[in-house]
């Protein structure tokens, strides 16, 4: 259907599945599923599926819009290949993986220590838990640019553009991804605050 054609079934029955469906479908991405979830609105790269909590898959609020909009962006992302997008990905792997080793590493660490009695030991199973540590910080670094992206380089324009908004509902748009935004800048400082903690112990 044309921008036009949704626009009106959003002001009678359009959802925020609706949105999502229409359109994957209008970029050609015929094949990424639109599923309902409980682990929060989010893009699966690896099951390429928009996933939209109850209220937002099945509402017709600007918010459930909006969301559905932002989770579509991700998804144009990924088919384009973004680098900042993919560079994210390969991140989130790493950083599983080093958080996989780090949490062993001081299970282990206190066994090791009595075996080996040497105090570097504890040393280095700190130094593996900070780097796991940086390593989840820089995804919390990467992850903003994604997501403000997905917000305001594609959902917003996509909205906009498409005139899938109600007059006057713009200015709301806005607010409501700045404060999805706001969000992951938080994180983000947080994670950078622990990591700042953390090696200042190791400096002394």
């Amino acid at each position: 259907p044309s921008p036009s054609t949704f626009t009106r079934q959003i002001g009678n029955k359009g959802s925020g599945a609706d949105l999502a469906r229409h359109l994957l479908d209008r970029f050609e991405l015929h094949d990424v599923k639109v599923e309902q979830t409980e682990g929060g609105d989010h893009y699966d790269p690896q099951a390429r599926a928009v996933r939209l909590t109850a209220g937002n898959y099945a509402g017709q609020s600007l918010t459930a819009i909006t969301v559905a909009a932002h989770e579509v962006g991700h998804a144009l992302q990924h088919a384009r290949g973004e680098a900042l997008f993919e560079t994210r990905q390969r991140l989130v792997g790493a950083a599983l993986k080093g958080e996989h080793v780090a949490g062993i590493m001081l299970v282990a660490a206190p066994l090791l220590l009595a075996l080996t009695r040497v105090p570097q030991v504890g040393a280095l199973v700190m130094l593996i838990g900070v780097g796991s540590m940086a390593l989840g910080t820089l995804v919390h670094l990467v992850t903003l640019p994604v997501e403000l992206d997905a917000s305001y380089g594609k959902a917003l324009p996509i909205l906009q553009d498409g005139n899938y908004l109600h007059e006057g509902d713009l200015p709301h748009a806005r607010k409501i991804l700045k404060a999805a935004a706001l969000t992951y800048v938080a994180g983000s400082l947080a994670s950078l605050l622990n990591l700042g903690r953390w090696m200042a112990v190791l400096r002394r």
